[in-house]
C-alpha cells in the first residue's frame, strides 16, 4: 500500500503556504484524534480533507462524513486516498464561504472535526459557536498557542475575547498536544487538539448579541478600564458606566481580562436592561 507521500508525490501535489497545508500521517494520531471527536454511528463534518487521512479515521467509525477541501488539486489525491470510503461526500470549496444555517437543514446532529490551519482557525470556530444549531462538539487542531488561548482561565494572559466567546456555549479542553514533527511537511510550531463541545443554556444570558459586544467592549483596550473602555464601547457618560458596573457588582477600576464569562454575562445582563430602560 502507497505512504501517504508517494500518493501526493506521484500525483504531483505541491504544498501551498497559503493554505496552510500541513499533514498528518500518522496512524497512531489520527486514530486518537477520531476516537476524540466521539463520532461512532454518527455524522461527521469535516473542514480541510486534506490528503484524507484523518477523513479515513473518522470515516472508520461515522455513519457518515461530509469533507470540505479548499485545494481542487487535492482532488485526485483524495480519489486515491478515500476510494475505500463509501460513506464520505467530499465538498470542494471554502467553508467559511458556506451558509451553515442553510447546511444545517440537511444535516443531523454533527461533530466537526478540523486540523486548521492558522489563518482561518478563530474565524471557522466563532462560525460555530456563534452559528451553529446541531452541533455537539468542535475537535480541533489548532496551533499550541492558540489552544491555550481557547481554553484560558481569567487573570492569565492568554485570557481575552475569543475564551469568553467561546465559553458562552462550549466547555473547551486540550484533549492532546502534538508535537511538530508529527505533521508533514514539519511546521515551525507545536500544535494542541482542543475540544469545545457545546452545552445547552451553559451561561445564560438575556441577550446573545448583548453579551457579544460586551466581551468586544471588554477587551476593546487591554490596558484600559471597563469604566473606560464601556464609556467608547457603548457612548456611555462616565457616571452611567459606574452605575452599569456598580449594579452588576465589578469594580470601576477592573480590567476585562480580570472578569470571567459568567461575571461578563452579568455585566451584558445589566446593560440589557439599561438599554431597555
Amino acid at each position: 500500500m502507497e505512504t501517504v507521500r508517494e500518493v501526493l508525490q506521484k500525483n504531483g501535489f505541491f504544498f501551498k503556504k497559503k493554505f496552510g497545508q500541513n499533514f498528518i500521517t500518522d496512524e497512531n494520531l489520527l486514530s486518537a484524534i477520531a476516537d476524540d471527536a466521539e463520532v461512532e454511528g454518527g455524522f461527521a463534518l469535516e473542514i480541510g480533507a486534506g490528503a484524507g487521512t484523518l477523513t479515513r479515521a473518522l470515516a472508520a467509525r461515522a455513519e457518515q462524513v461530509l469533507a470540505y477541501e479548499i485545494d481542487e488539486k487535492l482532488r485526485p489525491v483524495l480519489a486515491e486516498t478515500l476510494k475505500n470510503c463509501p460513506n464520505v461526500r467530499l465538498v470542494f470549496g471554502d467553508f467559511l464561504r458556506a451558509d451553515l444555517a442553510a447546511l444545517e437543514q440537511t444535516l443531523p446532529p454533527y461533530t466537526v472535526a478540523a486540523n486548521l490551519p492558522y489563518y482561518i482557525t478563530t474565524p471557522l470556530v466563532m462560525k460555530f459557536i456563534e452559528g451553529a444549531a446541531k452541533a455537539k462538539a468542535l475537535v480541533v487542531m489548532v496551533q499550541e498557542d492558540v489552544a491555550k488561548r481557547f481554553c484560558a482561565q481569567e487573570n492569565t494572559p492568554e485570557y481575552g475575547a475569543v475564551t469568553a466567546a467561546i465559553a458562552l456555549r462550549a466547555r473547551a479542553e486540550i484533549v492532546r498536544r502534538v508535537p511538530r514533527r508529527m505533521f508533514y511537511p514539519v511546521p515551525n510550531v507545536d500544535s494542541a487538539v482542543v475540544k469545545l463541545t457545546f452545552e445547552e443554556n451553559r451561561i445564560p444570558v438575556k441577550d446573545a448579541n448583548m453579551y457579544k459586544r460586551t466581551v468586544r467592549a471588554a477587551f476593546l483596550s487591554r490596558r484600559k478600564t471597563l469604566e473606560n473602555n464601556l464609556m467608547t464601547a457603548f457612548s456611555l457618560p462616565r457616571g452611567a458606566a459606574q452605575a452599569v458596573l456598580a449594579e452588576a457588582g465589578v469594580a470601576a477600576s477592573a480590567r476585562g481580562e480580570t472578569l470571567s464569562p459568567q461575571r461578563l454575562a452579568r455585566l451584558a445582563d445589566v446593560l440589557c436592561e439599561q438599554r431597555k430602560g
